[in-house]
């Protein structure tokens, strides 16, 4: 889908999707889901050759969430292709529900690997695009991180290994909001200069503003064009995006919305 309006109905659709679920579980995290959303949206509405139907499809695009907590974007995004049932999103979080606080590959469709513990996802990303190129397979890898979990040093050591390896099937983003549960990135454990760092590492970086669907897919088609090494896209993003009394609020990272502020919500979103 190139349709750039569209696209952004799907996004603000997501959202609603996100803050329900998160207002009936009482737990989650919001501003991180909020903060992706447009970028996920695009790249699997977009770009993504898949198949709800045949979850292990073979050629599939693979789309893995490294920060896991924002599990409840994952899951809109699931659903809303058609892998399980809109109305099953309400169970997040519920006793014998498949949609837990951090997604899992054995019990969801559609979700390539279970991932939480921050850090892991672009070294599994890594793997998986190395193994199609292998196969010869011209399925691409898409891996969204958090600004907070590049503080993880596994993360350099697989951004090391994906240059050394010329992986250009593989898209990271970082979805760089700024903030992390325990406040500013740049207070708790500064990441910059980000752009600089990920060129030294070897990797084309594309930097964009990731709430503008017009960047974003001109972000993922150069991406498509890059031979020889990896890319990664610097998503620069709001966390909480969409509501604007959860924008910019570190509290919002893991704290549900009331049922005030879901009606309040989903009046801005429209």
């Amino acid at each position: 889908m190139r349709d750039i309006k569209a696209l952004e109905g799907i996004a603000r659709e997501i959202r609603t999707y996100i803050l329900r679920m998160l207002t009936e579980a009482g737990s989650g995290h919001t501003g991180g889901s909020l903060s992706a959303a447009d970028v996920a949206v695009a790249i699997y509405f977009s770009k993504m050759n898949f198949n709800p139907d045949n979850p292990k499809l073979k050629e599939r695009d693979r789309f893995i969430l490294s920060k896991g907590h924002a599990a409840p974007l994952l899951y809109s995004i699931l659903a809303k292709a058609g892998y399980f049932d809109i109305e099953s999103l309400l169970t997040l979080r519920k006793i014998d529900s498949s949609l837990q606080g951090h997604p899992c590959c054995e019990t969801v469709p559609g979700v390539e690997i279970s991932t939480g513990s921050l850090g892991q996802g672009l070294s599994v990303a890594n793997g998986i695009a190395l193994g199609l190129r292998l196969d010869k397979n011209p399925a691409r890898v898409y891996c969204i991180m958090g600004d907070g979990e590049i503080q993880e040093g596994q993360i350099w050591e697989a951004a090391m290994t994906a240059a050394h390896y010329k992986i250009d099937n593989l898209c990271a983003v970082v979805d760089n909001n700024g903030l992390q549960i325990d406040g500013p990135v740049e207070k708790v454990m500064g990441i910059a200069p980000v752009h600089d760092k990920w060129t030294a590492f070897g990797w084309n970086v594309i930097e964009i503003d990731g709430h503008n669907m017009k960047e974003i897919l001109a972000a993922l088609d150069k991406a498509e064009t890059v031979k020889g090494k990896p890319t990664v896209i610097i998503a620069h993003t709001v966390k909480g995006k969409g509501v604007s009394f959860f924008e910019g609020k570190v509290e919002y990272h893991g704290i549900a919305p009331s049922r005030e502020e879901l009606e309040k919500a989903l009046k801005e979103i429209g």
